[in-house]
């Protein structure tokens, strides 16, 4: 099922997208595109203008574009009509200047209403290329509206660097050529519902809210897992690892959305502002921390979904003696007075036993139980449990009496899922993300200082890394990480809440 229709509507524009023969945009953007036309959700003055090093005429983009979505509704094939194409290298000023002519014609009214010199530029590419598409844009004023246009934009594709002098000399690029409100860095777990919905979980119900600080929690889960292994990309994965690749960015960001102060009002200056001072406020492993509270590990051969895999030395691009990790599960605190004294546990990895993210707030145990030992064996401590992929929804578990003449006390859970409460299925993430891009919306968009707090928090286990430390665990696919990972709550009294 569709996700119900959209209430925006984006003003005139054109989208041009660099990289538009690769397979984001085949497998993500077309498809996001496409569901927002069925919707009604682009204005009539919308194109969309590819550009690549791949030679296509505009009528073979054209086509490649309804291939990519097959089962569309009759306005995306309308629409693809109109798009346009530009063939060129990515350094070369002739790309920038045909580009310039094409958008020009593009504000032209016409029948279909021109798009009135407003262009939202994205960046599809491979990320050493950001700096020079920003230049050559700048180079030829297409960082700034055409006439009678009101906006020229930027969206940017993760990662933003590859650590915090990177991330700061891509942002010293991109700001000589654009403004920092003109950029939009995209993460696509902004867009999912689910991580939307931990605001209004929270904010909107009075129950929640008293209870979401140290008084009440005892300590929270953030798990994102993955069963795929690296797939085609084990040359990229080699330079990335999951430190990179994951807690960076995904996991910093559903963090600082569960765990940081309400805000004033729900405009994206205050929300993003209140993110900043969370991500502020965590506190990583110290260096003589590293070797206690971080797991770093690589996935072995195994079984997944009853099918043998390869292990991470094995496939394609990986060195057969590679170090990068796979999976990292680390001990965070959070210094401020909401959280003081609360342990924060994450962990991602590939080829784990399923696909699954989720935050799991796990409340203390009541001061003292009534009831006599053996009557409560199977009594967990109360948990809320946010799954925000996939079976998106939300559990609250909690104790409840067996039926029978022992007073027992076990775990129950209630489920909420979003399928079955709102009928439809929570539209795709780059769906939201696009539109909310068009329209003008960087509330779920990762400003600089929010890139450069969370490598500056995470620049010393990066070291770390790059220096051996911690030692590199293994563990089977098909499996939800080393031993070392159980071991890590041990401490504390604590395990994990496997999906």
């Amino acid at each position: 099922m569709t996700a119900q229709r959209s209430q925006a509507k984006t003003p005139p524009l054109a989208l041009v997208i660099f990289g538009a023969s690769g397979d984001l945009t085949a497998r993500k953007l077309l498809p996001a595109l496409a569901s927002l036309a069925g919707n009604g959700s682009l204005a009539d003055g919308f194109v969309l203008v590819g550009i690549a090093r791949t030679k296509w005429s505009d009528d073979e983009f054209r086509d490649h574009c309804l291939e990519a979505v097959p089962d569309a509704k009759p306005a995306w094939g309308e629409l693809v009509r109109r798009f346009r194409y530009v063939s060129g290298n990515y350094d070369d000023g002739a790309t920038f200047s045909q580009i310039s002519a094409v958008l020009a014609d593009l504000d032209e009214p016409n029948a279909g209403g021109g798009t009135a010199g407003n262009r939202l530029f994205y960046l599809a590419t491979v990320p050493a290329l950001f700096g020079e598409v920003a230049r050559g844009l700048a180079r030829h004023d297409l960082n700034r509206p055409g006439p009678g246009g009101r906006f020229a934009r930027l969206v940017i594709e993760k990662p933003f660097g590859r650590d915090l002098e990177t991330a700061k000399a891509l942002d010293e690029t991109l700001h000589e050529c654009f403004d920092e409100p003109q950029i939009y860095r995209i993460d696509h777990y902004m867009g999912k519902e689910t991580v939307q919905n931990v605001l209004a979980l929270r904010f909107a119900n009075s129950i929640f809210e008293p209870v979401w600080n140290r008084r009440y929690v005892g300590h929270v889960h953030v798990t994102v897992g993955e069963s795929l292994g690296v797939e085609h990309r084990g040359s990229f994965y080699e330079s990335a690892g999951a430190l990179r690749d994951i807690v960076q960015n995904h996991v910093m960001q559903v963090l600082a959305l569960t765990l940081m102060e309400p805000s004033a009002t729900m405009d994206p200056t205050s929300i993003r502002d209140e993110k900043v001072k969370l991500l502020r406020s965590i506190m990583a492993p110290r260096p003589d921390e590293v070797g206690r509270a971080v797991v770093r590990a690589q996935y072995t051969a195994g079984t997944i979904d009853g099918e043998p895999v390869l292990g991470y030395r094995e496939e394609d691009g990986v060195d057969p003696h590679s170090t990068t990790e796979t999976f990292v599960a680390m001990r965070l605190s959070v210094d401020n007075w909401r959280w003081a004294g609360v342990p924060v546990f994450i962990r991602t990895g590939k080829r784990l036993a399923k696909r699954s993210t989720e935050v799991v707030m796990v409340f203390q145990r009541p001061p003292h139980l009534p009831f006599a030992g053996k009557l409560t064996r199977g009594l967990q401590p109360n948990a809320l449990i946010l799954r925000i992929q996939p079976d998106e929804g939300i559990t609250l578990r909690f104790g409840a009496k067996v039926p029978g003449q022992d007073y027992r006390v076990r775990t129950v859970a209630m489920e909420f899922s979003y399928k079955d409460a709102f009928g439809t299925d929570p539209p795709e993430a780059y769906e939201r993300l696009l539109l909310d891009a068009m329209i003008g919306d960087p509330t779920l968009f990762i400003r600089t200082d929010e890139v450069e707090q969370a490598w500056r928090l995470l620049e010393p286990l990066q070291e770390a890394f790059s220096e051996g430390y911690p030692h590199l665990s293994l563990y089977n696919a098909g499996t939800w990480g080393p031993l070392e990972a159980a071991r890590l709550l041990e401490p504390d009294g604590y395990e994990w809440v496997n999906p």
